[in-house]
C-alpha cells in the first residue's frame, strides 16, 4: 500500500532530514559542522556578501551562532576533508566523493573534445603550460601563474586565458581546488589534493547517479523526481528514473502520495527515503 502524507507532513519530514528538528548545540565545534555536511551532502559556495557570504548561512540556520573562522578552518584549509566541485553549482563535497563526479567530468571532456571550435581545443598550449606549472610548483593561486606567464611576440598569452584554463581543468577533474586565502582559490593537480584511494576508485556512471539520487532522497526525506534530479543538477532524467526504480526495488525508496502536490490537476509522483522520520510539528521551525 502506497503511503500518504499531507504537504505539511512532507515539509516537516524534509526539515527533519536537513537537521532543523535537532536541538542547537550550546557551543559549535568542527564535529557539528561535519554532521551538518553529512545531512546536506553538498554545500554550495557563493560570493554574495550582503550580510555574509551565502555558504556560511546554511550552517548558521541549522546550528545557530558560530565563529566563521571555524568554518574557514574546516572547509577552506589545504588539509580539509572537503574539496570543491560542480555538485549542483560550485560546492563543497567530501574529497572521498571525487569518483562520484567523474561522469560529470567525462561529460565536460566529451562535449568539448567533440567541438572543434571549443576553447579547450583552441588553447591546448595554454592548458599544457598551466598543467606543467602546477606539476612543478605545487598549489598556486591564479595570481602566481599570472606573474610567471610567458609573454612572447604575437601576444598568444592573455590573463583571461589563465583563469579559463584553470576553470576548464577543474571541470575536467585534472585540477582540484587545494584551499583558499580569503576568498581566492589555490589550484593544484588532482593527485596533489585528492586522496589516492579516492582518485583510483572507479565508479560507473550508473552507479554514481544511483548513489547521488539515494543521497538526495536521504537529504530530502520525501521528494519528487525533479527534486531528486536537481539536488545534484543531474540533467540525465532517464538515468535518474532508472536510479529511482533500482532504489525502490532495493527497498531504499518507497512511493508516496503527498496530498497537495499536483501538476496540471494530477498528483506528482513522489518517493520517501525509507529511513526518513516524521518529526513532531513542535520540533521544526514555522518558517
Amino acid at each position: 500500500m502506497t503511503a500518504s502524507l499531507s504537504a505539511a507532513e512532507a515539509r516537516r519530514m524534509t526539515l527533519g532530514a536537513q537537521g532543523f528538528s535537532r536541538r542547537r548545540p550550546e557551543a559549535v565545534s568542527s564535529r557539528h559542522l561535519h554532521r551538518a555536511m553529512e545531512r546536506m551532502g553538498v554545500l554550495q559556495i557563493d560570493s554574495v556578501n550582503v550580510f555574509a557570504r551565502s555558504h556560511y548561512l546554511p550552517v548558521f540556520a541549522r546550528l545557530g551562532g558560530y565563529d566563521p573562522a571555524l568554518f574557514d578552518r574546516v572547509f577552506f584549509s589545504p588539509s580539509s576533508r572537503y574539496v570543491e566541485y560542480l555538485a549542483h553549482e560550485a560546492a563543497f563535497i567530501p574529497a572521498d566523493d571525487w569518483p562520484l563526479w567523474r561522469f560529470r567530468m567525462d561529460d565536460f571532456r566529451g562535449k568539448w573534445e567533440r567541438d572543434p571550435d571549443s576553447w579547450l581545443n583552441a588553447n591546448g598550449r595554454t592548458l599544457e603550460w598551466v598543467r606543467s606549472e602546477l606539476r612543478d610548483r605545487g598549489p598556486l593561486r591564479p595570481a602566481d601563474l599570472r606573474e610567471d606567464a610567458p609573454r612572447e611576440r604575437g601576444g598568444w598569452w592573455d590573463w583571461d586565458d589563465v583563469k579559463m584554463a584553470l576553470e576548464h581543468l577543474w571541470r575536467l577533474g585534472d585540477v582540484a581546488v587545494s584551499g583558499r586565502r580569503g576568498f581566492e582559490r589555490s589550484y593544484a593537480l588532482a593527485d596533489q589534493v585528492i586522496p589516492g584511494d579516492a582518485l583510483a576508485r572507479e565508479v560507473t556512471r550508473g552507479a554514481a547517479i544511483r548513489e547521488l539520487v539515494l543521497r538526495a532522497a536521504r537529504s530530502y526525506g520525501v521528494a519528487a523526481e525533479s527534486d531528486l534530479a536537481d539536488y545534484h543538477r543531474i540533467r540525465d532524467r532517464a538515468a535518474v528514473r532508472r536510479a529511482i526504480d533500482d532504489l525502490t526495488d532495493a527497498g531504499e525508496l518507497a512511493p508516496v502520495v503527498v496530498r497537495g502536490w499536483e501538476r496540471g490537476g494530477r498528483p506528482v509522483a513522489a518517493w520517501m527515503h525509507t529511513g526518513a522520520a516524521l518529526p513532531a510539528a513542535s520540533t521544526v521551525p514555522l518558517c
